[in-house]
């Protein structure tokens, strides 16, 4: 599992946007602590569906191509068959010129949703940071800290000991003659680690029981320590036979994992459909169909060892995704493929006419429509049907198939078949 700090990611792109957001973080918290409400947990929902509201352009862009990535593919597959074996270069011009006028048609570009992606995969990486180093970006939370840290770092011993736990241990290479670095160890703390340090320094006790207690009222979501991880929590509660503990820690894994595998269920409907039809697509469906059933159960384990407020974070933006993906799913299917098409057309001859380039010619291959290549594959399938029942009638009876007797036996019901 990869080391991972709660001091602010300083990293050339993540960096910077885990600061924009960890600002709409502090302000969100800032929020609810003036309503007299200063939860993490609350203030983690509502960052979560903010943040996917935002995205939600580029999320219809990405759904609205694999729309019309399913109408179109058809079309293309069409012009792939028919180049299919023709190495030369007028051909793989010609299937280039032709492929090219299908995706001006339909107003989209083999790399469609490269941009989308380029453009949401930091912002997530960013958002996982945030959530995972929550006192490195709200200041409220970091302040609750800095009592224990002032008094920890100026008492013998007390660094030496923090650096031994068991929480220390991802951090092994951190300096721990820093602040920051003391703060991210005592965020992992267990609930037993914080007693072992009252007790190991009594001139201590006082503040680490203030700080342990002011950390437990922010972290507290629903009666749980979102601090905690439920691998902690399932532990301890079999321990004291706490029933309420065993079922809460249970519970975030669980709905996240249910929650995800809902969510790319409906994702992955419009990709597979546009996928079908081609062996080399149908392939990469299938490992698509593998993975997203696998990604679930990932979710599962990472929310037993990760802290509780990640598994929320993970389990309310599979809920917001998985909303968008049925309202988009409604929009998109009253959405006029062929209006669509000719805006398409519309937009991309303007860009041309702005580059100084005459309209684009639309070519016979664009210009068929998928239910054309809908009825040729039907054709092509009726034939087959045809000749393989043709084959099976003239291959009955007990003569050796290619023996006299049977090129016989294949006249007489030649002449039986004529005269019915």
């Amino acid at each position: 599992m990869p080391v991972i700090f709660l001091t602010q990611d300083s990293t050339f792109i993540i960096g910077p946007i885990a600061q924009l957001l960890g600002l709409l973080m502090n302000v969100i918290f800032e929020f609810l602590n003036t309503l007299g409400i200063p939860s993490i947990g609350l203030a983690i929902i509502i960052f979560t569906i903010v943040i996917y509201m935002l995205m939600l352009p580029l999320t219809i862009k990405q759904q609205k191509f694999s729309k019309m990535s399913a109408k179109m593919n058809p079309e293309v597959q069409a012009v792939q068959k028919k180049y299919k074996g023709k190495q030369d270069q007028v051909s793989m011009m010609k299937m280039k010129d032709e492929t090219d006028a299908i995706y001006a048609k339909y107003g989209t570009s083999p790399t469609g949703t490269c941009l989308p992606m380029l453009i949401q995969l930091p912002i997530l990486f960013a958002l996982y940071r945030v959530i995972y180093a929550i006192p490195a970006y709200i200041s409220k939370v970091k302040e609750v800290f800095y009592p224990l840290v002032t008094k920890v770092m100026s008492t013998d011993g007390a660094v030496e000991f923090i650096q031994a736990t068991e929480s220390a241990k991802q951090f092994a290479k951190r300096d721990f003659t820093l602040e920051n670095t003391v703060i991210d160890v005592l965020n992992n703390f267990s609930v037993a680690e914080w007693e072992s340090l009252a007790d190991k320094f009594p001139d201590l006790s006082a503040t680490v029981g203030t700080t342990h207690e002011n950390l437990m009222q922010l972290n507290n979501f629903l009666g749980l320590n979102i601090a905690e991880t439920p691998w902690h929590m399932l532990t301890a509660g079999f321990a004291a036979g706490a029933v309420l503990i065993i079922i809460g820690a249970l519970i975030i894994p669980i709905l996240s994992g249910l929650s995800q595998w809902i969510s790319v269920r409906l994702m992955s409907q419009p990709q597979l459909e546009s996928n079908s039809g081609n062996e080399m697509a149908d392939s990469m469906a299938s490992s698509m169909k593998m993975m997203n059933n696998f990604m679930p159960l990932m979710s599962v384990y990472f929310c037993f060892i990760l802290p509780a407020g990640m598994g929320i974070y993970w389990t309310i933006s599979a809920v917001v995704r998985t909303v968008q993906q049925v309202l988009i799913n409604r929009r998109l299917s009253k959405m006029d493929i062929e209006e669509e098409i000719k805006k398409n057309i519309e937009n991309y001859n303007r860009k041309r006419e702005k580059k100084g380039l005459p309209p684009q010619k639309i070519s016979d291959v664009a210009k068929m429509s998928v239910k054309s290549v809908q009825k040729e594959e039907a054709s092509k399938e009726e034939r087959q049907e045809k000749i393989r029942k043709s084959t099976e009638y003239y291959n009955k009876g007990t003569a050796k198939p290619g023996s006299l007797a049977a090129k016989a036996r294949m006249v007489e019901q030649y002449n039986e078949k004529n005269k019915k």
